[in-house]
């Protein structure tokens, strides 16, 4: 990031979510109306980028979940054990505010997600997200993720890889 600094933190109840406007309605929306009962109902968690003012910048969401390993890349699949699917965690979303956008925010977003799913004590293979379209599959592309050969638009991260760069 350039510039500004930012503090990457859990979502909390008091944190401003009036004013957050990513440019796309569906996260907005979710952002502002449904976050705080996902993670009230601990189906996911949310971790906010806050400015030195405490606005919201940007979030993203974590959940656990599974990849089928018969849908992995052929050489990374044969690798694993032979179970049907290998534990994974799932980004959902991950949205930066307008008004933040081109200081390099996303990007330290997933960053921060990476580092977070790398470093838990529960066991999980890959940092996996879903895209929509093929301009955001793009952001994850560049930065290492590897589309899975039947939905292209569903891509991974070996948090092995995470753990390695960490270290």
């Amino acid at each position: 990031m350039t510039g500004a600094s930012f503090r990457v933190t859990p979502l909390t109840a008091t944190q401003d979510r009036t004013e957050f406007l990513s440019g796309s309605e569906a996260l907005d929306h979710y952002f502002r109306q449904q976050i705080t009962q996902d993670v009230r109902r601990r189906v996911t968690a949310c971790f906010v980028a806050l400015n030195g003012e405490q606005q919201v910048a940007g979030y993203y969401t974590l959940a656990s979940a599974s990849m089928l390993l018969n849908e992995l890349p052929a050489d990374v699949g044969k690798k694993l054990p032979r179970y049907p699917s290998v534990p994974a965690v799932r980004m959902g979303r991950l949205a930066v505010d307008q008004r933040f956008r081109g200081r390099g925010l996303g990007a330290a977003l997933l960053a921060d997600a990476l580092t977070r799913a790398a470093s838990v004590e529960i066991a999980a293979y890959a940092l996996v997200v879903d895209e929509k379209d093929e301009s955001t599959a793009a952001f994850y592309r560049h930065h290492g993720f590897i589309p899975l050969p039947s939905t292209p638009l569903t891509l991974f991260l070996a948090l092995a890889t995470v753990k390695a760069m960490l270290a």
